[in-house]
This record gives C-alpha cells, sequence and structure tokens, in this order.
C-alpha cells in the first residue's frame, strides 16, 4: 500500500459509523437501568419507613397516630 492508498483507508474508517449504535444502545440501557435502580431504592426506603411509622402506630394504645 502507498501512502495515498493508506490516507484513502484512514478517511474511509473515520467516516465509517457502522458498530457506534450498539455502543450507543449498551451506554442508553446502562443509564436507564442506573435510573431504574435508584428510583426502586428510594421509593423502597420510603415504604419502609411508612411501614415503620404503621407499625409503631398499632404498637402503641395512644392512638395519636
Amino acid at each position: 500500500m502507498n501512502l495515498v492508498q493508506v490516507k484513502m483507508a484512514l478517511k474511509r474508517f473515520m467516516k465509517d459509523e457502522s458498530g457506534i449504535s450498539a455502543v450507543e444502545y449498551g451506554l442508553l440501557a446502562a443509564g436507564i437501568a442506573l435510573v431504574v435502580f435508584t428510583a426502586a431504592s428510594n421509593v423502597g426506603s420510603g415504604i419502609t419507613t411508612i411501614f415503620g411509622d404503621v407499625n409503631s402506630c398499632l404498637t402503641t394504645s395512644t392512638h395519636t397516630c
């Protein structure tokens, strides 16, 4: 290969965008998984707090809840 052919091959390689979509989809899926995990974690801790409050209200006899 001469220098012109190497330059042309390098230009073709730089313009080629096939395969990039798979990486983009992987990053998108990882981002969505992170959001879902964070949301589920926050909701889970909130539900735990609510059930703890209900439990304490049911076990006390003052009925001030």
